[in-house]
């Protein structure tokens, strides 16, 4: 997994227990699949200007440990796997290399009317350039 964002934990982000409120994970688990897309020469305005674009159509992440307000975390992430029109992206929020929470989140691909198109071959290639681990062939 490449660490592609860093956040520090703002005290609004923290719950009346004064850990980060698990709902906040999903908004970290989003800025990272953006930084990682930045990463590898696909920034979302990139995305619509190449007519195509990625919706979310399912999240899922485990809990470990709490992080508190003014933790640093790193978030890391790859892409587990590219389908025809699918991308499913791992995800891990770490505190000093300590996983608190981890993940997935898929995202389906579409074209300017938001129906579901295929993954260009571009961005595929892209990705495995990117990662030292390449994703599942499915």
């Amino acid at each position: 997994m490449h660490e592609v964002f860093e956040n520090t934990v703002r005290f609004e982000e923290t719950d009346a227990q004064g850990i980060v409120f698990y709902g906040n994970y999903v908004t970290f688990q989003d800025e990272t699949v953006t930084a990682y897309l930045s990463a590898v020469g696909y920034p979302y305005e990139e995305l619509e200007a190449a007519d195509w674009d990625v919706h979310v159509v399912h999240v899922d992440l485990d809990y470990r440990k709490p992080a508190e307000f003014a933790d640093t975390l790193q978030n890391a992430i790859r892409v587990d796997a590219i389908t025809e029109s699918s991308i499913e992206f791992d995800y891990e929020c770490r505190r000093d290399g300590e996983v608190l929470a981890e993940g997935s989140v898929v995202h389906v691909a579409v074209d300017e009317s938001g129906a579901p198109t295929r993954v260009p071959e571009a961005f595929r290639d892209a990705v495995v350039a990117f990662q030292d681990d390449p994703p599942d062939p499915v």
